[in-house]
């Protein structure tokens, strides 16, 4: 960053130089240099917005990670303490030794199970996150906002990108977006999809829209059907609903925040049973039993 500064001394030495006879073709190269600064300046800015971003995603998934970590403790905790009062009741006798040591076995199996699965889960998390940010460009990544939380994949698509302004219609310029988004839904078969439409508070005052919960339904089922009719998803996998401009994501008294509230979201989501083939099904819960249960 610090290497890209805009040299004004340069533009007005070149405009002084210009009228003590400088020649033209001096001239004509400082306003080459001057404009492939200004690019250089404009990219950086750009990559500056791209990185904070990523890191805001990132922090989202930190946060995600340390809540993760926050139950796994309390899990333990809670069988820390059955083990505890099992050992209480010990000092009282008519305890079975070899009975407890099953319930610490048993105990440490489901720990070591609760960490496997939260480690398949984030590297679920990782593969759908990295397929879906590598089909995407640069430009795209300003107006599409991508987030995978415990295996479902969160799309948030800005309305100013995705429909025709005050319209529910799909804009030309969406087609591209969309039919990489439909690809990645038609690499993953067997998930659900739901297409969710939102909006901010201001009213809207159209022929034949009634409200915000009609605008942000129709441009649901636009979406909807531009991914069967244009790009073959099996109409089957979709489910198009509005939310009008109750699921707000910003401040609706400001203008950025009425942006981000305007927005479609597609979220892609594994049926139960598929996605609990992918982290394996945990322990029947009679391997962990509490202990009084055992005696």
């Amino acid at each position: 960053m610090k290497n890209i500064v805009v040299p004004m001394s340069i533009l007005t030495a070149s405009l002084l130089f210009t009228g003590c006879g400088v020649s033209k073709k001096k001239y004509i190269g400082l306003q080459t240099d001057y404009k492939n600064l200004q690019t250089q300046y404009q990219d950086s800015q750009l990559q500056l917005t791209e990185s904070r971003s990523r890191i805001k995603s990132l922090e989202d998934q930190l946060a995600s990670e340390r809540q993760n970590n926050a139950d796994l403790k309390a899990a333990y905790a809670a069988l820390q303490n059955s083990l505890d009062n099992s050992i209480n009741q010990n000092s009282q006798g008519n305890v079975n030794i070899s009975k407890l040591v099953d319930e610490i076995n048993a105990s440490n199996k489901y720990i070591k199970h609760l960490v496997e699965t939260k480690n398949k889960s984030d590297s679920l998390n990782l593969v759908l996150t990295n397929n879906l940010t590598r089909s995407l460009s640069r430009e795209e990544l300003q107006e599409v906002d991508v987030q995978v939380l415990k295996g479902v994949v969160y799309i948030s698509l800005a309305d100013n990108m995705l429909y025709k302004s005050g319209s529910y219609e799909i804009s030309d310029r969406a087609d591209v977006t969309l039919s990489k988004i439909a690809k990645i839904i038609q690499d993953y078969r067997d998930y659900e999809v739901l297409i969710e439409g939102n909006t901010d508070t201001d009213p809207i005052s159209k022929p034949n829209i009634r409200n915000n919960w009609d605008l942000s339904t129709l441009r649901a089922s636009s979406v909807v059907q531009a991914l069967q009719n244009k790009y073959g998803v099996d109409p089957k996998r979709l489910t198009a609903g509005g939310r009008g401009e109750y699921n707000p994501i910003a401040d609706n008294t400001t203008v950025t925040g009425k942006q981000r509230n305007r927005r479609t979201q597609i979220i892609i989501t594994p049926k139960l049973d598929q996605f609990m083939e992918l982290i394996d099904k945990a322990p029947e819960t009679t391997e962990v039993a509490p202990a009084q249960e055992q005696l």
